[in-house]
């Protein structure tokens, strides 16, 4: 039978619930346990993060089927190596609707429509959905025991100890225990607290971890004990790292491979240890590289997520340490910055778009390292119209009607709706020969997307004779008259050292032990 591990937080949001389900599902692997999946459940109402504002909310994470969902699922697929999908993740919102569309279709049959049973029952089809193909399910519950929003999806873990039995159900819940730096010690009460809160709704947790600046005593331990009715053994210390890959090594070292073998019954030792392997790697001495990230949202480095890590997926195989130099698009261009070369990744809207197609001119002139992501390809294509085709008015139909749409959008049509309108997931592209097709060493690739606009085809021809050629196309059919058109993909500059941007988001597809291979040739000529 399936065995069900819930991830709870308590005290503070943004603790790392992601990382630390992931790493417990990468313990399970080591374990010898490779059927495993992991699942979000965002108590927030959206239907997704799609339409989140990022500075408030991190990156969107997009998988392979076109899911726009959480960040946390990169977490998930960078370490255990894994693919998600849409049936990973879900919302307040997406539950509510779909029980509201169940009730006005006559599905409940004139019952009275309520929390429990009938809400509390969409939860619990979640986390059981494909249950027959897992022997372990891991789903975290987003945001903080005691929020309003999360109450039913807490009574739906409550019944589900009941429906599964409580052999098959195990509950994690990580809290932050607070450093009072007056008197150097550290609070418990806002962890007694949250256990508490935990215990009010029916649950007790197996093991509680807890995030914190300083080691915890014995004497901290013994009284966490006292007050949640958990063995010293079965409470862990998370400190904070240099790296989040060394978390799995550290609840390994806290024995909580023991702990969940224990509680699950696993009848099997610790195989070979990636991360150990992967902490020398981290740990060593490295030169230093500083790579320039030029963006619209850097006042939250969790907007960046994937490319972030991306970039130190690449940095680590390079053995070369990747400082991020943060470039906010608001701000005019400072000619004395140091980098060995510079990123502009996805974005949407107006903000800044001049300052970031000087940034462009000004690297590509010099002969600096660019790579552009989405929004990021658009501009380096709009600047090279400009400056070099000498078509002035260059622009985005996204950013103005006037001027010369070199960049347009997608499906011409009126939508009053925003979320979930964008060309989404993976799709095929075929390569030409080029600095691209041998960087990847295939004829054809699948990549995510994430947007709504696209270089024109009017124009591709045009920038091509003039040295931009475009060596990746997709064939996408036309939702009006259902005729494949092509799709710029890829654009590079051969005159070059590196200057390549693509349509797509190949973030989304690194993890620390296959670094994508785009990242790889960025990185190795920025180092060169």
């Amino acid at each position: 039978m399936t065995k069900y591990i819930f991830v709870t937080g308590g005290v503070i949001s943004g603790l790392g619930k992601g990382v630390i389900s992931a790493s417990i599902g990468s313990v399970l692997q080591m374990l010898g346990q490779h059927k495993i999946t992991i699942k979000k459940l965002d108590p927030y109402l959206n239907i997704d993060p799609g339409t989140m504002n990022p500075v408030e909310h991190g990156e969107v994470f997009v998988t392979k089927d076109g899911a726009e969902t959480d960040l946390d699922l990169g977490y998930y697929e960078r370490f255990l190596e894994i693919e998600t999908t849409k049936y990973n993740s879900t919302s307040s919102g997406q539950l509510y609707e779909k029980l509201l569309s169940k009730e006005r279709s006559g599905g409940y049959l004139g019952k009275t429509v309520q929390m429990i049973p009938h809400f509390t029952d969409m939860i619990k089809e979640f986390i059981c959905d494909g249950s027959e193909n897992y022997d372990y399910i891991i789903c975290e519950i987003g945001g903080c025991v005691g929020d309003i929003e999360a109450m039913a999806f807490y009574e739906s873990l409550r019944q589900l100890r009941n429906d599964l039995g409580i052999n098959n159900i195990m509950f994690i819940h990580l809290t932050y225990l607070v450093h009072y730096s007056i008197t150097d010690e550290l609070k418990t009460k806002p962890t007694q607290n949250t256990i508490r809160d935990l215990q009010q709704v029916g649950i007790t947790p197996d093991i509680l971890i807890c995030r914190t600046e300083v080691p915890i005593n014995d004497k901290i331990k013994d009284k966490l004990s006292l007050h949640t009715n958990l063995p010293k053994s079965n409470i862990i210390e998370v400190k904070n790292f240099y790296s989040i890959y060394e978390v799995p090594l550290s609840l390994i070292k806290e024995d909580i491979h023991l702990l969940l073998s224990k509680k699950l019954c696993i009848h099997s030792e610790l195989t070979s240890n990636k991360w150990e392997t992967l902490y020398n790697t981290i740990m060593s001495p490295m030169k230093e590289i500083t790579i320039g990230l030029l963006g619209k949202y850097t006042d939250l480095n969790d907007s960046y997520k994937s490319l972030i890590e991306a970039l130190i997926h690449a940095g680590l195989y390079h053995k070369h340490r990747i400082n991020i130099e943060w470039i906010n698009a608001r701000e005019e261009m400072d000619k004395h910055k140091s980098i060995h070369g510079i990123i502009i990744p996805g974005g949407f809207g107006t903000t800044g778009i001049e300052n970031m197609l000087s940034y462009i001119q000004t690297y590509r002139e010099n002969n600096i390292p660019v790579f552009g992501i989405c929004l990021g390809m658009q501009l380096m294509v709009i600047e090279y119209c400009r400056n070099v085709l000498n078509i002035k008015d260059a622009i985005s139909s996204e950013f103005s009607q006037e001027g010369t749409h070199v960049i347009t959008k997608l499906i011409d049509k009126s939508n009053d709706k925003i979320g979930g309108t964008m060309r989404l997931g993976a799709k095929k592209i075929l390569l030409t020969d080029s600095k691209t097709k041998d960087i990847y060493r295939s004829d054809s690739i699948h990549e995510r997307h994430r947007h709504r606009y696209t270089v024109n085809e009017s124009y591709t021809s045009l920038i091509n004779k003039a040295g931009l050629t475009v060596p990746g196309k997709s064939l996408e059919e036309n939702e009006q008259t259902g005729i494949p058109k092509p799709i710029t993909e890829i654009i590079e500059l051969k005159r070059n050292q590196w200057y390549i941007g693509c349509q797509f988001h190949p973030e989304y597809q690194s993890n620390p032990f296959n670094p994508h291979p785009l990242f790889l040739s960025f990185i190795e000529n920025c180092i060169s």
